[in-house]
């Protein structure tokens, strides 16, 4: 079974300046999903590939004894281009340079660093036991329910709820949804060689993270994630 492993680092960042790189806890955002890529593929076998168009980041991970010689396409480097497209250009560029092709493909989105070898484990043990299913991600339970308690603006202008209610009395009465929290994906080979285009498609699998996770997308998500670190209250083990 050949792995790649995928690590998207793109050098601008508005709503944080330098994310992927800012110090967490001691140590740069990149550093905690480089190290488990690294640690994943020695346990298991298979190949990092980073795409960044930062020379800075390239260096950063140079700190962990990763180098490449890959660069994202400025096209692929915007805050419009998908990240879709990123994967599948570093995916190309992997197989043509490893001379290999990648049975999955697993990608760590840095700024969700909240996850672990044995969520990697489980969640590839899954797609493994479903030949039917191309991809499956990671979730979390939703704290909101839209059979319940979200709404959106109809053409009237009014409110309505998401989803057809079907007489739900309360949240625990209504189907059970979940949060996408982008923390990994992990893609069988053909989601890419048959040009699939977003990650949500009919054969897709979910992973329900036992554990917080959560995506920094604001300043204070950094504040809030190193004080859940530095005090322990992760309640897991990165």
């Amino acid at each position: 079974m050949n792995i790649l492993i995928t690590i998207c680092a793109r050098g601008g960042s508005k709503g944080i300046p330098g994310k992927n790189i800012k110090i967490l806890n001691g140590k740069p955002l990149l550093h905690y999903s480089l190290e488990l890529a690294l640690a994943f593929t020695f346990k298991y076998g298979g190949d990092v590939q980073i795409s960044t168009d930062s020379d800075e980041i390239l260096r950063c991970a140079m700190e962990l004894g990763y180098a490449t010689d890959y660069l994202r396409p400025a096209v692929l480097a915007t805050d419009k281009a998908g990240k879709i497209d990123a994967i599948r250009d570093c995916f190309n560029f992997a197989e043509k340079k490893n001379k290999k092709e990648y049975d999955y493909i697993i990608d760590l989105d840095v700024t969700a660093p909240l996850r672990n070898m044995i969520d990697l484990e489980r969640a590839l043990e899954m797609i493994q036991e479903n030949p039917v299913a191309l991809n499956i991600f990671s979730v979390n339970h939703a704290n909101r329910n839209p059979y319940f308690n979200m709404v959106e603006k109809n053409e009237t202008g009014f409110v309505s709820v998401v989803k057809p209610n079907l007489g739900f009395k309360s949240r625990q009465e209504a189907p059970e949804v979940y949060d996408m929290n982008a923390s990994f994906y992990i893609y069988r080979r053909r989601f890419f060689t048959e040009d699939w285009q977003i990650s949500t498609t009919s054969f897709s699998l979910a992973y329900v993270m036992p554990h917080i996770c959560f995506d920094l997308d604001e300043p204070h998500d950094f504040i809030v994630m190193e004080i859940m670190m530095r005090e322990n209250l992760l309640c897991f083990n990165l």
